[in-house]
């Protein structure tokens, strides 16, 4: 036990410690939810979802794995919808972003096969990558020249090779050149992975994506996004071609050994989704007032979520703990989850923000010397 509690104590003195906490204090403005289109407590949208499917008696659990009896008619819904809006051959349902990110890559890199992954991306992904057999590097972030000197040394060693990232980057908000990336991978015959987690819901004229926005979704070998943020719901998909989906399904663990989603969440993100295409003007708010805070922070504008490095653990946790008692709930972000010295507030806007409301965050971050 000795053991244990030193690695507590030593977590608590580099400011790392992490604990649970209660919800969000009504009277705060939430800057650290990832509710990017503000639909989690919308009840106008919950009302006609209870209209449309209160008599349909849809389970609250699936009690069995989606290879015994728990692949409910809402899966094929719901994976036929996403086939259709973005005109891709297969989709695949997994119980969460980090069930995909865990479990995809390690079912398709072997040992004669190489991934090579921004810097940056998502720890899930990290771990995924961990637990395939492939080799593994790592191109600087965002520097796609970098990937390149690594593709044109170590390609031809390899059967397969899997570029991997974020569309939009989790912790500092900016955005892949995915575009690039689709060149790269078709010059030199890979495969391109991209999680779309932050993205999906929000970017893209129908709401797709980054990958809407620049073009480029059939160009995607595994598009993945979740349904747990803008979606308001929870479980994640891939979209890739439909032998890649048939492999997933005898192949990946994080898919076959764990119990399905209930029936009621998958109608319910369904529902959403369904309406993404007319969430227009709460994407263009949430660009608007994501816009205007990044401006005041002086800072380049590149999403909804606004990275406010301050260095230290102590600073970060002092700022957070003082815009929490000026109404603004923000939690600091830490390394690990973060380079060393690099820790920062992370603001992650949402739709029903006001320009008021960036302002007032604004002046009281500038009005505070910690």
């Amino acid at each position: 036990m000795n053991r244990y509690k030193n690695q507590l104590q030593d977590l608590k003195e580099q400011g790392n410690y992490r604990a649970l906490r209660s919800a969000v204090p009504q009277n705060c403005v939430n800057l650290s939810s990832n509710d990017y289109l503000d639909l989690c407590a919308n009840t106008e949208l919950y009302s006609r979802f209870m209209a449309e499917y209160s008599q349909k008696m849809l389970p609250f659990s699936a009690a069995s794995s989606r290879l015994l009896t728990g692949n409910s008619a809402q899966y094929a819904e719901l994976e036929t919808l996403l086939c259709h809006i973005f005109r891709r051959e297969a989709a695949l349902v997994f119980n969460s972003g980090y069930h995909a990110n865990c479990g995809i890559l390690p079912v398709f890199a072997g040992k004669r096969d190489l991934i090579i992954a921004d810097k940056l991306v998502h720890a899930s992904i990290i771990d995924g990558i961990r637990l395939a057999q492939a080799d593994f590097e790592r191109f600087r972030h965002a520097d796609y020249a970098h990937l390149e000197r690594i593709l044109a040394e170590k390609r031809e060693h390899y059967d397969n090779v899997f570029i991997v990232t974020e569309s939009i980057f989790s912790m500092d908000g900016d955005c892949a050149d995915l575009r690039r990336l689709v060149a790269l991978k078709q010059r030199y015959e890979c495969l391109l992975y991209v999680d779309e987690a932050h993205a999906f819901g929000v970017c893209g004229a129908q709401g797709l994506g980054v990958c809407e926005e620049q073009g480029c979704i059939a160009d995607i070998d595994f598009l993945v996004a979740t349904f747990g943020k803008a979606i308001a719901s929870l479980g994640a998909f891939v979209l890739c071609c439909g032998e890649f989906r048939d492999y997933l399904i005898n192949f990946s663990r994080t898919l076959i050994f764990t119990t399905a989603l209930p029936p009621i969440n998958l109608a319910w993100a369904s529902f959403v989704i369904n309406q993404l295409a007319n969430f227009g003007e709460r994407r263009e708010n949430l660009r608007a007032v994501s816009n205007r805070c990044a401006e005041l922070l002086e800072i380049p504008y590149q999403s909804h979520i606004i990275p406010y490095i301050i260095g230290s653990n102590e600073g970060a946790i002092a700022q957070a703990e003082n815009l929490q008692s000026k109404g603004f709930f923000v939690l600091p972000i830490r390394y690990p989850t973060v380079p060393k010295n690099t820790a920062r507030l992370r603001f992650s806007l949402h739709a029903g923000l006001r320009m008021s409301d960036v302002e007032r965050l604004v002046h009281e971050l500038k009005m505070t010397k910690l």
